[in-house]
């Protein structure tokens, strides 16, 4: 049976290339985890240079000397490509205005975890540090995972926290959704036995994680809870996800460090097209066929041009059980009442034993809240010491909250890390 290729939009709020590149002007960026973290360093390298999205191979090479003018500078296919432990990639992409760097790492915390702490604190300070790592942690080193993981985090933020300037804008990101049936590089067969309950493990974990990490004053990204609905996003393997989400993960974060340094950027709705590949239906409808034929599961090749309407059904009623989900956390659509107001005014329901009650007024708008801002020395010069206004574009962020972290933060400045030689800075909490 042949595979069969459909166009779809969806609607959803990106950053474009042009407010990327303005926002990380001048910033020196991290991105620390597994091979997901991989895929969000290949999504932003890629941002700041143009507004396309990751191809299929994009997303699935590990390890290539050079992507989109990046360079392999350490591991990867200069060593030996497994997927052991012990592998190690280090990336690195530089512009004139930005520079980004990814390390791929199997555990929060390990001898080669204090080596790259031993890079931050002898080398250029980051401005941003993405980090996520969960399912390696729990899955490829004790069967008891709990208080090794638990302890591991506890040492990493003790270590980041001695030797980051107040200026390091940290976010943690939580795990996202993993499927009941699984395949990945992580998942060797000594641990095949683990992939059924390793989805609640991760669910476990991030809240360890998330607990911790607000504890240590760090900002917690919760990527479980927005993409909960958005499992048609996520690769056949049940671990990995699709170009779509890589540049929604991306948007969340640059949408974080917007306001956390009270920028105002603005992301509109905007249609997002992309092309699905329906391959042929497996005779037992599971989500992933152990057999090796080829599953149900929609692939998402991405086009050029992105633009997505509410998102379709996926998968069929049997498949979104399999799936270890019921219905309602498998399709990110409403229903369709929710979209009819008029009949639902018309419809108005009754109790039996409750009166409807009469409307209730509309309370007047509450007075926005003041906007702090950061008092600069004569002659625009910053408290550390650089002559760095901020760009025009950089208005006051009025919105209070933000729905996508667990905590919010002080607004942060702005920092140039090139123009000058950095002084030595106090501890970073």
């Amino acid at each position: 049976m042949m595979a069969e290729s459909k166009k779809t939009r969806e609607p959803m709020r990106c950053v474009s290339h042009q407010q990327a590149s303005q926002l990380l002007h001048n910033k020196f960026i991290v991105v620390l985890g597994d091979s997901i973290q991989r895929s969000v360093y290949k999504d932003l390298v890629l941002l700041l240079q143009k507004e396309k999205y990751l191809t299929l191979q994009q997303l699935r090479s590990k390890g290539e000397m050079s992507f989109e003018m990046d360079c392999l500078i350490e591991g990867g296919c200069l060593s030996q490509l497994h997927n052991g432990t012990g592998y190690r990639e280090v990336r690195q992409f530089q512009s004139a205005h930005h520079l980004v760097r990814f390390y791929f790492v199997t555990r929060i915390f390990s001898c080669y975890m204090q080596s790259i702490i031993d890079d931050f604190r002898n080398g250029l300070k980051p401005d941003i540090i993405i980090i996520n790592s969960c399912v390696w942690d729990i899955s490829r080193y004790k069967s008891s995972w709990i208080d090794d993981y638990k302890e591991n985090l506890r040492r990493f933020f003790d270590k980041m926290r001695g030797i980051l300037p107040e200026e390091t804008l940290v976010m943690w990101s939580l795990t996202m959704p993993l499927a009941e049936r699984i395949k990945g590089g992580f998942l060797v067969p000594e641990i095949e036995h683990k992939a059924p309950h390793l989805r609640y493990d991760v669910i476990e974990a991030n809240f360890y994680s998330g607990t911790l990490a607000d504890a240590y004053g760090i900002d917690v990204l919760d990527l479980h809870f927005q993409f909960r609905f958005s499992l048609q996003h996520r690769t056949k393997d049940g671990v990995h996800w699709n170009a779509l989400a890589h540049r929604r993960i991306t948007s969340l974060l640059l949408q974080h460090a917007a306001q956390a340094w009270g920028v105002n950027m603005p992301c509109e709705l905007s249609p997002v097209e992309h092309t699905e590949v329906t391959l042929p239906k497996p005779v037992y409808g599971n989500a992933s066929n152990p057999a090796g034929t080829t599953s149900g599961v929609r692939q998402v090749d991405c086009a050029p041009n992105f633009h997505c309407p509410a998102p379709t059904n996926y998968f069929s009623s049997k498949e979104r059980y399999d799936n270890g989900y019921r219905e309602e956390f498998s399709n990110d659509s409403l229903p369709l009442h929710c979209f009819n107001f008029e009949d639902n005014h018309q419809r108005e329901r009754t109790h039996r034993h409750k009166p409807v009650l009469p409307p209730q007024p509309v309370l007047p708008p509450q007075p926005p809240l003041p906007v702090h801002r950061r008092k600069y020395k004569k002659h625009g010069q910053g408290g550390n010491g650089s002559h760095y206004r901020p760009h025009p574009y950089h208005g006051p962020y009025n919105e209070p909250h933000h729905q996508y972290v667990i905590r919010n933060r002080h607004i942060r400045h702005h920092f140039a890390p090139y123009a000058h030689q950095r002084p030595n800075h106090v501890s970073y909490y």
